[in-house]
């Protein structure tokens, strides 16, 4: 089975994989947030994602590897907890489609990082790739521009910072945990974050709008399928993929979560025209030209 994912066509199904997940997951958190609060979202996700990989990866707790506990750490606040919270944070004023179209600025920073901090060799044709991919998601982005406001430039520049903080994390697995398995990675980087989430969640008021509001359960089902799929199992197909293929191709699935973000949009009844369209195929040659290679 692993040799069949560790091959082009594994990479490329566990890319659109996990395209779909993640660009599925804005609309999991907005509904999330008919009933709890953002950091009640946030901290239900990571504590939710933590009982779950822990019961999975369990017997990684006995093999702790402790020269890589830094980097496990910081990859467990920079690449799962302060995004949570941020991203869940942008939806309480930001439309979720727009939230997952501003996401597509990660691998924009997994470069920038990866070259600055990490020695990253990059091709020209790597860059034109980008470029391609963000005036896809600018000209997907343009009937919004208009409405730009003060508020709306602080709450995406939220949403660019968790992207700068998932480019980080994304280099550091790719430079420092590369000899850990994906299950491993992932289980200890959330039993860093999962616990203090947990005691947050419960010393908050969860418990009694759990018992008081009316869309408090179908919240919490939500949340529990956005914790369980769309972190903990996604984040072991991403830290293989990033094993496998390196940072930049595994952050390029960003590109296409602003294609799955929109036809949720659909699914809510909104209205897909030509624009949206063009949009998607731009996107989707910049994906093709960035990882040229494959």
């Amino acid at each position: 089975m692993l040799k069949r994912i560790d091959s082009a066509a594994g990479h490329w199904f566990l890319l659109f994989l996990l395209s779909l997940v993640w660009g599925s997951s804005f609309i999991l958190i907005k509904r999330g947030l008919d009933a709890f609060s953002f950091e009640q979202v946030a901290a239900l996700r990571l504590f939710i994602a933590f009982v779950f990989i822990s019961m999975v990866g369990w017997k990684y707790y006995f093999t702790l590897p402790k020269k890589k506990l830094k980097y496990l750490f910081l990859t467990g606040f920079i690449g799962n907890g302060i995004p949570a919270f941020l991203f869940t944070k942008s939806e309480t004023y930001l439309d979720s489609g727009i939230v997952g179209i501003l996401n597509v600025l990660t691998p924009l920073f997994t470069i920038f990082i990866g070259v600055l901090f990490y020695n990253l060799k990059v091709k020209a044709l790597n860059y034109v790739g980008i470029i391609i991919g963000l005036t896809g998601t600018i000209y997907l982005l343009h009937p919004d521009i208009q409405e730009l406001n003060e508020k709306t430039i602080i709450y995406s520049l939220i949403v660019i910072l968790a992207t700068v903080c998932y480019g980080w994390s994304s280099n550091i697995i790719k430079t420092h945990l590369q000899d850990l398995n994906p299950v491993q990675i992932t289980t200890i980087a959330f039993t860093f974050v999962g616990p203090w989430a947990g005691i947050y969640l419960f010393s908050s008021d969860f418990i009694e709008v759990m018992q008081t509001h009316p869309k408090a359960w179908s919240s919490l089902g939500y949340t529990t399928l956005l914790a369980i799929v769309g972190s903990a199992l996604s984040l072991i197909a991403f830290n293989k993929l990033i094993k496998m293929t390196g940072a930049l191709f595994a952050t390029s699935c960003t590109y296409i979560i602003p294609i799955v973000a929109v036809l949720w949009g659909l699914l809510d009844h909104e209205t897909i025209t030509s624009h949206h369209i063009i949009g998607f195929l731009i996107i989707l040659a910049g994906v093709y030209v960035v990882n040229k290679r494959y």
